[in-house]
């Protein structure tokens, strides 16, 4: 069973005319989320966005318990989503989802989630007044917000600079006498 949860501060969507809309974020409103909290075991938590409205629309379920996954003799967890029931793994069902966890065996670390940090992101963010830029940041990076813990940042510039840039430009420089760091970087990404 599948139950949906309400968000702290829900989405004010914006549409600018291209077939899909944004959240509002400015000086005085940002859409939040409830605080993460770990599932209990045998239970999972959905976030879902769509095009048709869904802005981290958080729902809970709980995996049914199976003895045998296909492939393995150890058991694992099942979820069952929609109506017909299905036997085996099943990458995409019309009608409903069914999704094997495997929990003997695991495949790689995950560090945590984030996004870019380009030189046209910081030039949008600066442009804002101090209390959107907080609020902002925050809706990324904190509690109230998806909690990002990491950021990329380009080195020099890349295909969202307003400029191509490097650090060294300077023939035959291999002891970079000559690398200095970007005003896209001073005043905007460090």
């Amino acid at each position: 069973a599948t139950s949906t949860l309400p968000g702290a501060r829900p989405c004010i969507p914006k549409d600018f005319g291209h077939g899909s809309l944004v959240c509002v974020c400015n000086a005085t409103y940002c859409d939040t989320l409830d605080p993460l909290v770990l599932p209990a075991p045998g239970s999972y938590v959905k976030y879902e966005s769509s095009k048709a409205g869904k802005r981290l629309e958080r729902s809970a379920g709980k995996f049914q318990r199976s003895l045998r996954t296909p492939g393995s003799a150890t058991g694992g967890w099942r979820c069952h989503r929609g109506t017909p029931r299905h036997r085996g793994l099943s990458r995409a069902l019309p009608a409903g989802l069914l999704l094997t966890l495997n929990i003997s065996t695991l495949y790689q670390h995950v560090k945590g989630f984030g996004g870019s940090f380009s030189d046209a992101a910081a030039m949008n963010i600066l442009k804002l007044s101090q209390p959107a830029q907080d609020n902002l940041l925050r809706s990324y990076f904190s509690e109230s917000g998806i909690e990002y813990n990491l950021v990329r940042v380009p080195m020099a510039c890349s295909d969202f600079s307003v400029r191509p840039y490097s650090y060294d430009d300077v023939p035959n420089d291999y002891e970079l006498k000559h690398f200095r760091l970007a005003d896209e970087d001073v005043k905007m990404k460090v």
